[in-house]
């Protein structure tokens, strides 16, 4: 018998002796944790907080604008056509704005996903998820496990975030 076939077959025996079922699967890597911007709460239009975490399992599509932003009005109903073609991925408007400025528009505008409020505090939160001046409208996209995917920073074009989320699938 050959020297490799030999060694190959000696380093075998342990494992057939003690049999196949006795192996212990490999331990994957532990999974990254979400995105720390999971760990925010904020208040809701309709009524109460909501934990972001509440949404990890789904992708997120995240969308910070304001009530004065006229691309972040006009690019609303734009957002809500894809929420409903997709509704395995959790659409959220997070407005850089007041409650009361958004309570007063939620009554002219209607959209199906949820508008949270995070007040002036939303530039920091765009900052730290890498929209550098702060700009608006900004768009984040998370994966189901909350990992930070991508950002649209203005104006989404609908067609180019359709075809994004559809190749999450």
């Amino acid at each position: 018998m050959k020297r490799r076939e030999f060694l190959r077959r000696a380093s075998l025996a342990p494992i057939v002796a003690a049999g196949l079922s006795s192996i212990a699967p490999v331990a994957r890597a532990a999974a990254l944790p979400p995105h720390a911007f999971y760990a925010n709460e904020f208040p809701s239009a309709a009524g109460g907080d909501t934990p972001f975490r509440s949404y990890l399992g789904k992708p997120v599509v995240l969308n910070f604008w304001a009530t004065w932003c006229p691309p972040c009005v006009k690019e609303m109903p734009d957002l809500d056509a894809l929420h409903k073609k997709y509704p395995g991925v959790q659409f959220v408007g997070l407005a850089v704005d007041t409650a009361a400025n958004v309570e007063k528009f939620g009554q002219k505008v209607k959209v199906s996903y949820p508008l949270l409020i995070a007040g002036h505090g939303g530039i920091k939160l765009m900052r730290e998820l890498g929209n550098k001046n702060g700009g608006l409208p900004f768009t984040v996209v998370f994966d189901k496990d909350g990992r930070y995917v991508r950002h649209y920073l203005g104006q989404i074009k609908p067609e180019e975030l359709d075809a994004y989320i559809a190749g999450m699938s």
